[in-house]
């Protein structure tokens, strides 16, 4: 995987037409007709997507007769989540300092508010 390999798939994922494509092709291999079904546009507009999406390497189009079906390839998908992933320590770390934080504010307020006044 190399950086520019990842940015790529990251401008192709910024667009929630294309996540929904994907989506729909989790659920296994469509024509390009039945991934337009959803959508309010044309054919040739869906079919720029999908030809972005191919470039990424996010789907495979294939040709069978007249039919042109689609299918998910999640490789570029692990690598995005592989890179995610190198970042979830850093944020469990945080999350767990914050609530040590926030344990300790909240016995400091339990304690004093037992004292009594004089």
């Amino acid at each position: 995987m190399t950086f520019d390999r990842l940015s790529e798939t990251f401008a192709v994922l910024a667009n929630p037409t294309r996540r929904a494509i994907l989506a729909s092709l989790a659920t296994g291999e469509k024509t390009v007709t039945e991934l337009a079904e959803p959508f309010d546009m044309s054919l040739p507009a869906i079919t720029k997507h999908l030809k972005a999406l191919e470039k990424a390497g996010l789907i495979i189009r294939g040709r069978e007769a007249q039919w042109r079906p689609c299918r998910l390839e999640a490789t570029p998908l692990k690598d995005v989540a592989d890179w995610v992933e190198g970042y979830r320590s850093f944020w469990e770390k945080r999350l767990d300092r914050l609530d040590a934080y926030l344990q300790e504010l909240k016995s400091k307020e339990k304690n004093h508010g037992r004292k009594k006044k004089k």
